[in-house]
């Protein structure tokens, strides 16, 4: 029996066998295809998602088929510049440039590589799951392959990642809910000649006209992306078709500038699932979820997924962690991904605005809003924090007794992942790198002496870890800017680098520590529930 069933060898599929792969955790993961999709769907990813392929070990060999995100800018009805959304300035908080883009089919072939390599991993290609019954304490997958060959796998758990259509959701009788959304789009794949090169614009833009509302991104090297809204009364097979297609890119490229390389018709859809978990069977991905595409945050939402439930899976078939730290994940990403999919959507239908009134009116507010000075705002702005599940204040998200409101907005924040100067070589290693994974209690280089002597919960193997020049030597500064713009002098932080909590240096310091230790303390209690 494996502790772990994985259904879809997608991208979240692949990342969450590989994470809990590298723990020992016996994985079966499957697919029905017997080779990664050939053609890009997902564009885009971010410094979150190259720090979980920096823990997959994979960083440096996807890095060459990556480039940074250039700035998208917003046009109106008069095709004056109404919006800007940038990337965050240098010195990046993860240590990666934050806002990316990247050619799906071969860092999604490097990844299943990497997996394969693990010794406590089994994949099976060409094998599609038609069953699933779920028992006390196992839950056992019926397969079939191309030849109609049928046979069993049993798990502890087991993890729907395949897809939209997810038979494994349908089966289990998970529901979704709807937020709201739903367009019809032409989404086409480019890649261009030098000719068209010098065509196309030099910045991705966003064409906010209600005639033809029009996305295009630049990708990496000479790979360009249009996703452009199909009309009331068009056929989207028609449209989807070489001449319906190349009818659309007119007004940018004709065929002597690049060949087609995918065009699909989609319908835009904004949906989340009302429940996560049913007993021993898990949604995550596209199965899960789905959101229209104006942020690239699909399959990076998925493995936001893989890495929260892998290491509280990880941590249950352990034996450090009690059950309930499995109900944790659904709350939180489903949280998540609703307040995520709801900002998208605010952005698609900002974009996709049909009525022409509107649409003026649009363009006048936010000009007005920003004096009529289009000011630059990072992506990572739309980004929210987790606000419910495994963190130190309450799921209403209001301030416990010890943290105030200041020190509340960051729990549910990632933690920053700065280069650090290794302690034996000199050079600049990342943090992760240096330190592994886990959780760790985090000090400011100020924090008092008392704060290195806390006893720390033992099934939580926590690692105390405080920057100064003795310890951890920061090259430039990311961790220190942090802990002063939030007044704070100690984070606790869980093993996917969420901020659990955080406490406050100018109360500590006024009653010499005490207030601080205590409501580490009194979170230590908390975490007994799940530990």
């Amino acid at each position: 029996m494996f502790d772990v069933a994985i259904v879809g060898f997608g991208p979240t599929g692949a990342v969450l066998a590989g994470l809990l792969g590298q723990q020992g955790i016996g994985v079966y993961v499957c697919d029905q295809s017997l080779a990664v999709y050939p053609k890009p769907r997902a564009i885009a990813l971010d410094h979150e998602i190259m720090r979980i392929f920096q823990q997959l070990g994979v960083e440096r060999a996807i890095e060459p088929h990556t480039e940074a995100f250039t700035n998208s800018e917003y046009y109106g009805v008069e095709g004056q510049l109404i919006k800007c959304m940038s990337t965050l300035p240098e010195p990046y908080p993860l240590s990666y440039v934050p806002s990316l883009v990247f050619s799906q089919p071969p860092v999604e072939a490097i990844i299943r590589e990497q997996v394969s390599t693990l010794p406590s991993v089994t994949v099976e290609l060409g094998q599609r799951c038609v069953g699933v019954e779920q028992g006390a304490k196992s839950v056992v997958l019926t397969l079939q392959d191309a030849k109609s060959q049928v046979k069993s796998i049993e798990a502890q758990y087991l993890i729907a990642c395949d897809g939209a259509s997810s038979g494994v959701r349908k089966m289990q009788g998970f529901e979704l809910e709807d937020l709201g959304f739903d367009q019809s789009w032409l989404v086409v794949d480019v890649l261009l000649n030098e000719r068209g090169l010098q065509k196309t614009p030099q910045v991705s833009v966003q064409y906010c006209e209600p005639l033809r509302p029009s996305t295009y991104v630049i990708g990496p090297k000479n790979h360009r992306r249009w996703e452009i809204a199909i009309n009331a009364g068009e056929d989207p097979e028609q449209v989807a078709s070489q001449a319906g297609t190349w009818a659309l890119l007119e007004r940018w490229i004709t065929p002597q500038d690049g060949e087609l390389w995918r065009q699909a018709s989609y319908r835009f859809h904004a949906l989340v699932a009302q429940t996560w978990r049913k007993d021993r069977v898990f949604l995550a991905g596209d199965a899960a979820h789905q959101q229209p595409p104006f942020l690239g945050q699909g399959m990076c939402q998925g493995l936001r997924d893989a890495q929260n439930l892998a290491w509280k899976l990880a941590s249950v078939l352990k034996g450090r962690a009690k059950d309930s730290l499995l109900e944790t994940y659904g709350e939180e990403r489903r949280m998540h991904v609703s307040a995520l999919t709801q900002r998208i959507t605010h952005i698609g239908e900002l974009v996709g605005e049909r009525d022409m009134e509107r649409a003026r009116a649009r363009d006048t507010q936010l000009l007005a809003d920003c004096a009529g000075q289009v000011v630059p705002t990072p992506r990572q702005n739309v980004q929210p924090a987790l606000s419910v599940g495994l963190l130190s204040h309450p799921v209403s998200g209001q301030a416990s007794g010890h943290a105030g409101a200041r020190v509340t907005t960051v729990l549910g924040s990632v933690f920053p992942q700065p280069w650090l100067i290794h302690p034996q070589t000199h050079a600049r290693v990342r943090m992760d790198q240096l330190l592994g994974q886990g959780w760790r209690l985090f000090l400011s280089e100020t924090a008092n002496a008392q704060w290195d002597k806390v006893v720390l919960n033992e099934a939580m193997n926590v690692q105390v870890c405080r920057f100064d020049a003795r310890a951890l030597q920061e090259c430039d500064g990311v961790v220190k800017a942090w802990f002063d713009e939030h007044r704070v002098q100690a984070a606790l932080v869980r093993p996917d680098h969420i901020v659990f909590g955080a406490y406050e240096d100018d109360r500590d310091r006024a009653n010499g520590g005490a207030l601080g230790l205590t409501a580490l303390g009194q979170d230590l209690e908390r975490l007994e529930r799940f530990f």
